[in-house]
Parts: C-alpha cells; structure tokens; sequence
C-alpha cells in the first residue's frame, strides 16, 4: 500500500501542475489535490511504516492501515469541492478529522507499549497529527465563525504545511538521511528530544500570527529557524560531500531542507501581505515538498515495495530512481524560489525535475518487469 500511496502522491503533484497551468480554477483546487489529496495519505502512510521501528514493535494492524485511505478518500472530496464549487470540504475535513483522531490514537497505543523508551522521532508525529487536526478542527470552524473565515483559512494553512507537514518532515529527515547516506548521525536522537518545544511553538506562533496578530508570527519563525539550522549545520559536518553529489538521495534530502528554510521566510512575507497565500503556497510545494518526496521515493520505494532483507536488487532499483537527484532537487528548489519571487517560469524548471523522475519511475518499472522481479 505505501508503493501505491507515494505512487499516487507523486500523481497529485503532476495533477496539481495541469491544474494550475491549464485549469481556470481557484488556486485551493490544486493546491489541495497536492497536499490534501497527494500527501496527507502518503505522510499517515510513512508514519505507519516508521511508527513500528520507532517504537520497536510489530506490523500494524489491517484497520489501521485502512486510515491513509480514509485520508485519501477526504482529501479527493475537498479538492472535488473546489473543481465543482461546493461546501463539501467541510464534510472532508470531519472524515479527515476522525481519521487523525484514530490515528493518534494508534500511535499513543504503540507509545505506551513500546519496548523500551520510544525513539523521540514518536513525539514529532503526534505533534504532527494534532496540528493536523486542529487545522481540520479550523475548517469547521468556518460555519460557525463566518466573520473569521478568512482568518481561519491562514490559521489551517500554516498548522496543516508547517506543522502537520513540516513537523513529520524534519522529524523523519534526521532518520532518512543517515539512512541514504550509509553512516550514522550520533547527535539526531538529542536533537529530536531538544528542539520539538521550538518546532511545535513555532508553528502555534506563526499559524496564530498570520491569522490574528503578525509579530507573533516572527517570533514564531524565529523559533522555527532554531531546529532547521541545527539540522543543516550537522548535515554540513556530517555529509557535506554525499549532500554535494549529483546523484542520490542525499543531495535532493537537503534540497528540501533548504527549501523549508525559504518557506519560513515566505511565510513572513505572506503574514506581512508581501506575497499572496497563493504563491507562498506555491513555493513550498515545489521548493520544499517535491524535492522531500521524490528524494524519500527515490530511498524507500525498493524497501516498499519488496520488505526484507536488502538485496542487489533493492540496490539496482534505488540507484536507477537517484540518478540525478542533485540535479533534480536544484531544479525543484530554484523553481519554487523564482516562482515565490514572482517569475512564473520557475514553474518549467519544478515541471521539467518532476518529468524526469517520472521517466525514471517508469524505467524502473520496466527493468523490474523486464528481470522478472
């Protein structure tokens, strides 16, 4: 299943390009068919996969992983509320809401029955997922405080992308890069158990203070900025020469890294009226989440889709995915970069980077099927 959801996660990004190129529709139809539709079930997915390792215990089970559908199914619904102009999205948030509830309480389970004291990577996810339902929580909100609507709105976006979304991909980040590089980092763990407070009140900070009350939001930016720069100063130490490749998953890891630094600092500009919550949002797909999902694909689509024991073909189908992955996150970060800056073409460089893995993906559908594997 977790195949199927990166492979229909990677769908919705090209869905959303069309979208937003050809499409006369308001930008929350493709910015929702990315994110709600494309990588909320793949995140709840890739939580199911990691929650077992970092609590040291089994497989879940059937019902749970049920819930990244369940995500996907309101995530189709709210991007269909916007294609065809309704008020169904308050229906998506309520089904993703209960979604989220059950899943939290899944991970809350797995926390308290843990061997062994969780790995603190844990205490980012459910952080994660209650962002995630206090901005679903925001959306019903609307009916009830329709003279807050548009306050509201910024308040979902910011707890959704930098708290449900950047919380889980900064977490995960300090587990994947050590991964894909081959070589431990010592001082992740640490980091994970120090910096939450900054990362999660940061967030709350900066979701509050776009909504509400602006200077809010550059505090909350600068708490924000404590954790990411910590993490690039280590990965500088640690992987610098993997990091500047122009092959892997490395090198497009922290092209992500980068473009959620960026996406900080768009989003003072967006809470200080500067750029439009369209083009911030904008920005953050293509400079920060393309790079992260094309470059975690390119590291665990193998081990997904074939689990066990790491074999030359886990190898030989990583390595056709990574080709060019320096390349491709550079492309997809200045992308993102110069669109934010208000040059539309940026959007054929994230195009381009997003073909290109495409094709590769294809191509390792071909070898496999080719091989007989």
């Amino acid at each position: 299943m977790l195949a199927a959801l990166a492979l229909t996660a990677l769908a919705s990004f090209a869905g959303a390009v069309f979208l937003a190129w050809s499409q006369p529709l308001p930008p929350a139809a493709h910015i929702h068919l990315a994110l709600a539709a494309g990588v909320m079930p793949l995140i709840l997915g890739a939580m199911s996969h990691f929650v077992p390792v970092l609590t040291r215990s089994g497989a879940p089970a059937s019902g749970v992983q049920l819930v990244p559908l369940l995500a996907l199914a309101a995530g189709a619904l709210a991007v269909f509320s916007f294609i065809a102009p309704n008020q169904a999205y308050y229906f998506a948030a309520l089904l993703a809401l209960a979604a989220a509830a059950a899943f939290a309480g899944w991970i809350v389970k797995r926390g308290r029955s843990a061997l062994g004291k969780p790995h603190p990577c844990l205490y980012w996810y459910l952080a994660a997922i209650a962002c995630l339902m206090l901005a679903l929580a925001a959306v019903a909100a609307m009916a009830l405080w329709p003279e807050q609507r548009l306050a509201l709105k910024r308040l979902h976006l910011h707890l959704n992308t930098l708290g449900f979304i950047g919380l889980t991909a900064i977490a995960t980040l300090q587990v994947l890069m050590p991964t894909a590089v081959g070589r431990p980092d010592p001082q992740a763990a640490t980091r994970l158990r120090q910096d939450l407070k900054w990362a999660l009140g940061g967030t709350l900070l900066i979701a509050v203070g776009t909504a509400w009350l602006t200077p809010l939001a550059w505090l909350g930016t600068l708490l924000w900025a404590l954790p990411v720069l910590r993490l690039g100063r280590a990965w500088l130490t640690l992987y610098r020469a993997e990091i500047r490749r122009m092959h892997g998953a490395a090198p497009s890891l922290a092209a992500a890294l980068a473009g959620f630094s960026a996406t900080l600092v768009f989003g003072i500009l967006h809470a200080a009226g500067v750029l439009l919550p369209s083009d911030s949002a904008h920005a953050f797909i293509l400079a920060f989440l393309f790079p992260l999902v094309t470059g975690a694909v390119s590291q665990l689509l193998p081990v997904w889709l074939k689990p066990g024991p790491q074999t030359v073909w886990h190898g030989r189908i990583r390595q056709r995915l990574q080709w060019g992955g320096g390349i491709r996150g550079l492309m997809f970060l200045g992308g993102g970069l110069l669109l934010a800056s208000g040059w539309r073409g940026g959007m054929i460089l994230a195009v381009a980077a997003l073909a290109l893995f495409l094709l590769q993906l294809i191509g390792a559908a071909k070898t496999m099927l080719n091989r007989g594997d």
